[in-house]
């Protein structure tokens, strides 16, 4: 069960797993010029990111991806346990993370460090995380879809605005240490996508090696592997019995509208879809990310 949520620097956080002193700690992190920053608003392909750039750094290798599980390849920067695996990690490091731009390492904004923010369309991310919610021990339950989309429309949620984290980060567009790339164009196109990662990263992979890296970082192979499925994660953080961690990897899953005996199950409505529509025309309004 949750134990609550708190505030720290306007954004929300669940109790479980986050605190202010290690969000704080986080701040303070000592960044390395060689460092990976893998960086999204929650369900938008960091898990998906994580294991490409896993695989780009052992060269399509995926010895590394069926040994060690994700969150010691990428430790989280915004928990205590993440920022101690992140210090102890041999250079190159990757290091994930949820946090918007303004909670991020003080030290990063000096550094040659890199930074790959990945995009979601906000409804699948909507969507994805009311599913994720239910299963996520320390996240409060969402009740309906209608009830968690007009919190998430509000920022009311873990981890704050979708709006406001993908609106900050983007002021970074222009920075050559600055990459930034859809979910959905990792669908459309993962092996072009992967090319113009290893272009960013300096690392760049025979057409074998590239290969071997998308293949690898397929949804069916990530889904049956368990340093990247979540599968070992220990019960009081995933109830598992409610669903899988990794659901479905899809883009437009929000317009799946699927009804059943007059109910509307689990997908946006057309009102909800209209209402989410103008909610986001008027957050984002001349940031030019479309």
């Amino acid at each position: 069960m949750s134990r609550g949520y708190f505030q720290h620097g306007g954004v929300t956080f669940p109790g479980l797993l986050y605190s202010p002193r290690g969000l704080e700690a986080a701040r303070d992190f000592p960044v390395e010029d060689d460092d990976v920053f893998n960086v999204t608003y929650q369900k938008s392909g960091t898990v998906w990111m994580l294991e490409i750039l896993s695989l780009i750094r052992q060269g399509g290798d995926p010895r590394w991806c069926r040994s060690v599980p994700n969150w010691e390849r990428g430790p989280w920067l915004e928990t205590l346990l993440g920022l101690r695996r992140a210090r102890g990690n041999a250079r190159p490091r990757i290091i994930s993370s949820h946090l918007p731009l303004h909670l991020f390492p003080r030290a990063f904004f000096g550094s040659k460090a890199k930074v790959i923010y990945t995009v979601r369309d906000p409804k699948d991310v909507l969507v994805s995380l009311f599913h994720f919610s239910r299963i996520f021990r320390p996240y409060k339950d969402p009740g309906s879809l209608e009830e968690f989309m007009e919190k998430f429309l509000q920022g009311d949620v873990p981890f704050g605005s979708w709006f406001q984290h993908v609106r900050g980060w983007l002021q970074l567009r222009g920075r050559e240490n600055f990459f930034w790339i859809s979910y959905e164009e990792l669908q459309q196109d993962l092996r072009g996508s992967v090319q113009r990662l290893c272009s960013f990263l300096g690392r760049p992979l025979s057409p074998a090696a590239l290969d071997a890296v998308v293949a690898n970082a397929s949804f069916v192979t990530m889904s049956h592997n368990p340093m990247s499925n979540f599968s070992l994660s220990p019960a009081f953080i995933l109830d598992r019995r409610r669903g899988p961690f990794l659901r479905k990897g899809i883009s437009g899953d929000w317009r799946n509208h699927l009804r059943i005996s007059g109910d509307w199950r689990n997908h946006l409505t057309p009102e909800q879809s209209r209402r989410f529509d103008l909610v986001y025309r008027q957050q984002m309004e001349g940031l030019g990310a479309n």
